[in-house]
Formats: structure tokens, sequence, C-alpha cells
């Protein structure tokens, strides 16, 4: 465990001193991520399912803030609907506004967790995204989470139903077309589902973690996590949805691990030297509690370095000046260090 701490202090130490590098490349990542999920799982436009656009656009959203991730991969997403079916398109342009009017209005700085969510809905592990936002942001950033999975499940049914929207016969009439597309969306009984549970966790976790009890963090995350599956797990049997239990399973596994990772990295604290205080003033008691969080001080090793006796004689006088100096150090007669 001490080893840990060192490594996470010289984590938080490294970051600090490169901020303003790290920054721009963490963005690049995220950005680039997300470009290459879009274009790997519906990438119907071939101009743009090119690596050099996505460098191009992974390197603009470095040097520029969060929500320009959020608008390039929404363009980039009304595109590749727009290379399969107009009425997609316009389905989606919809489905973007109004999420964008959401968005905007209750959690316009959040926008890293509107892109990690489809991102983590992608590699099966949306779980831990409720965990995290319940245990670092306030209430409101839940409808950036809500967001990317509205939008997930839109995409993940326009891909899974593309020879149908895009094999619709043209002397069908366009409002066909467009109850097509748009039943991606509102006939998804899944997302109905995992958005409840999301949000029903996520105000869990946090109401949970604000508590004023101890291990309050491991208990949030705990209880979240068993909400989540219990209430997925169930929504699964119920709506006869067969062949996920073994991803939730794993995904849920994964998401714990990466939550109380976070608590290491965020909320590390002893219990045991936690210090209860008591005092007032003319108008009110006080009664504080106090948890110490958990660090390592690095010990700063000094090594220094003697001459031999074999020193050249240019050396002779540099010598004896470092021997009188250490016994003056060691309060010791200098004449016992020959």
């Amino acid at each position: 465990m001490e080893t840990l701490l060192e490594l996470k202090d010289r984590l938080k130490s490294f970051y600090s001193k490169y901020e303003i590098y790290m920054m721009p490349v963490l963005k690049f990542v995220l950005a680039f991520t997300l470009f290459l999920v879009i274009n790997k799982n519906i990438g119907f436009m071939e101009q743009l399912d090119s690596l050099p656009i996505i460098i191009i656009l992974a390197l603009l959203c470095s040097i520029l803030p969060p929500n320009v991730t959020v608008l390039f991969g929404v363009l980039l997403t009304l595109a590749h609907l727009y290379a399969l079916s107009k009425e997609v398109f316009l389905t989606g342009l919809i489905l973007f506004l109004l999420l964008g009017l959401l968005y905007f209005r209750f959690a316009p700085k959040e926008g890293y967790l509107a892109a990690l969510t489809p991102i983590c809905f992608v590699f099966r592990i949306p779980y831990v995204m409720p965990l995290a936002e319940g245990l670092l942001y306030k209430p409101y950033a839940l409808f950036s989470v809500a967001c990317g999975t509205v939008v997930y499940y839109f995409l993940d049914g326009v891909k899974m139903n593309k020879a149908t929207l895009s094999s619709v016969a043209e002397e069908d009439s366009a409002t066909s077309k467009f109850a097509a597309a748009l039943n991606q969306l509102i006939g998804n009984r899944e997302m109905y589902l995992v958005l409840a549970t999301f949000v029903l966790a996520m105000l869990l976790v946090y109401a949970i973690r604000q508590m004023n009890v101890d291990h309050a963090w491991s208990a949030a995350i705990l209880v979240g996590i068993l909400v989540e599956f219990s209430i997925i797990f169930a929504g699964y049997m119920f709506l006869g949805i067969s062949g996920k239990t073994f991803s939730l399973i794993l995904g849920s596994a994964v998401s714990t691990g990466i939550a109380f990772l976070l608590k290491f990295l965020f909320f590390h604290v002893d219990y045991v030297r936690t210090e209860r205080v008591q005092f007032e003033d003319d108008e009110y008691y006080y009664y504080v509690k106090a948890v110490p969080k958990i660090s390592v001080t690095q010990s700063k090793k000094q090594v220094k370095k003697f001459n031999s006796k074999t020193s050249k004689p240019d050396n002779r006088k540099k010598e004896r000046i470092t021997r009188e100096q250490l016994a003056e150090d060691m309060d010791i007669d200098s004449e016992l260090l020959k």
C-alpha cells in the first residue's frame, strides 16, 4: 500500500507540474477515441472513415474547449447518417437538437461525460459512468450521461438495422421512412430500462457519499453497482432480452474496480485517526469531524562523497576542507578521520 501511495503522490506531482501539456494530450486521446468509435460503428460515409481526418479533428479538439469535441462528434455522426438515409439524418438531427437544448441548459460544462458515455458503452463498461458521476460530480451532471446513453442506443439501433433503413424502396412515402428511423429510438425498451437505472444509481451514489458516516464512498460504490446489476438483470428477464448476462456481470465487475480506483485517487482517507472537534461562538455551536488523508512523505536521501587517501596533490586542499567540514558537522576531532 505504501508503494501505491508513493506512486499516487508522484502522479499528482507530475500532473501538477506538467498540466499545461497533459491536458491537450488527454483531450486528444478522448477526441480520437470518440471519433474512431463513431467511424468503426456507423462509418457509412467512406470519405470520413479515414484515419488522417480523425487525427486532424482530434488535434483541433486538443486545443479547444471540451464542448467542441462533442460538437465535432455530432457533426461526424450526422454526416454518416446522411450517407445512410435522409430520413435517418433528419431523425438524428431532431434528436441532437433536443438533447443539445437539454445538455446546454443543465450541464454545459460536462462535455467529457457526454463524450465518455458512448465510449464506455462500446467497451461494455457503461455502468461505471453513474458511479463516477455520483462520486465526483453534482447531480445535474446526470444530464450529460443521459444524453450520451440516448445517443448510443439510437446509433446502435441504426447500426443493427442499417440494411432495413437503407433498402427502403424509393416509391415508399417519406413518412414511412421517417417512422422506421424514429422507431429505432422510441421503440427501444432497453434504452428506457438502462436510462432509468443509471439515473437512480447516480442519485443513490451521490446521496450516500454525502453522508457523515465512515466509508461512505465505499458503501456508495457497492450500493450503486448492486442497484444497477439487479435492476438491469431483472429488466432483461422481464423484457426477454437474452445473451447479455455475461456482458452485464463482467462489465459490472470492471466498473466496480474502476470506481474503487477513483476512490483511491480522489478520496483515500484514514478513518482510524478521525478527530471530532466542538467549539462555539456567540451565536452557534460547531461540531466538526476531521478525517485525515492518507499520504506518504517521501524521504530525500543525501549522499556525500569522500576523497580517498590516494588523492592527487592538487586535491589535498579540497580533501582537508572536506574532512574539517565533516568533523565540524559530526562534532568530533578531525584527526580521527585520517
